[in-house]
């Protein structure tokens, strides 16, 4: 019988097979919670910035003190149709882009690349996505060639060039975000490849994405409340393996009158935190339609408060913003 010798085949796989469980047990190797706690101290003591809030900014500041930031965990956001889910999560992903150099990626299963990135344009310009869906030559039609000079694209009346210039300006944070069309094919480890792809693209540990549209995810025989459960803790998993604040839009489809935001709290035991839009009808009727006053409520938030905060949300702009509680 040949045996091969001390540097045949043999040796040199038994010698992979040690390096690789000297390894394992390197990373699996048991710290006490005083190293560990040291370790943490070491790391806020070298933190010298002045932070009113532990994670990313959102945009919105009082959404951000309420949450206490944009932190790595699965946020559900939960609303009834037409309700400007949609346009407040890729908001949320866009301005943490912008604010926090983080990069982000969208999951669409309901609207095209083109439509999010044209209402992307209306709410950066300020010209309406109808607008800007009609292209340059309505646009030169409609309000001509601006008179230009050194000013930024907020300073200019809209227009083409007002359309442009927008987008230039936000190219530094555009550019780390992304847009994935999703269709039925579309499972749970294609969402992680393509969250860990953007992070190995970036080069950044952290991420934030956003899952519109996510129950098409889950079990079809399931009940769409027992889809969610189930769901819930599989995209929690996800954003913990990810490093991620990942945001997962599911409709609200009951209407039940009877029912208040607060009872989504303990439906999903997986969310780290459950925002739950409303439209205030009361509200509404003072605003320009189609103009909407829309209700967060932050039913569940394991970071930070729970409470309610106020929202203006303009479809022609894709846009919202923060309004005083009435």
């Amino acid at each position: 019988m040949h045996v091969n010798g001390e540097n045949g085949p043999c040796r040199g796989r038994a010698k992979c097979i040690i390096s690789v469980v000297v390894s394992m047990a390197e990373k699996q190797a048991l710290q006490s919670e005083g190293a560990q706690l040291a370790e943490v101290l070491n790391e806020l003591e070298a933190e010298h910035a002045v932070k009113e809030i532990s994670g990313w900014e959102s945009g919105f500041a009082n959404l951000s003190r309420a949450l206490d930031g944009l932190l790595p965990g699965l946020y559900l956001l939960i609303g009834p149709p037409a309700c400007g889910k949609t346009s407040l999560a890729k908001q949320l992903l866009d301005q943490a882009a912008m604010n926090n150099s983080v990069p982000g990626i969208f999951f669409s299963f309901a609207e095209r690349k083109k439509e999010l990135r044209i209402k992307t344009l209306a709410r950066l310009s300020g010209v309406e996505n109808r607008e800007i869906r009609r292209g340059s030559a309505y646009l030169l039609h409609w309000y001509g060639v601006p008179r230009l000079g050194n000013v930024d694209a907020g300073q200019l009346p809209p227009s083409w060039e007002k359309l442009r210039r927008s987008a230039e300006e936000a190219r530094s944070w555009l550019d780390l975000t992304y847009i994935v069309e999703c269709d039925r094919r579309m499972t749970l480890h294609d969402i992680e490849d393509q969250i860990q792809a953007v992070k190995q693209i970036q080069g950044r540990d952290q991420i934030i994405a956003a899952i519109d549209d996510a129950q098409r995810l889950a079990l079809s025989e399931q009940s769409l409340e027992n889809r969610l459960a189930i769901l819930a803790d599989q995209l929690q998993a996800i954003a913990v393996n990810s490093n991620a604040a990942l945001f997962a839009v599911w409709p609200d489809l009951h209407g039940k009158r009877d029912t208040t935001p607060d009872a989504w709290a303990d439906r999903i035991p997986g969310a780290d935190v459950v925002l739950v839009m409303e439209r205030n009808q009361k509200r509404t009727e003072k605003l320009t339609p189609p103009n909407q006053a829309i209700i967060l409520h932050i039913v569940k938030n394991r970071g930070g408060e729970r409470g309610s905060l106020a929202f203006e949300f303009s479809p022609a702009f894709a846009r919202f913003v923060e309004a005083e509680p009435s």
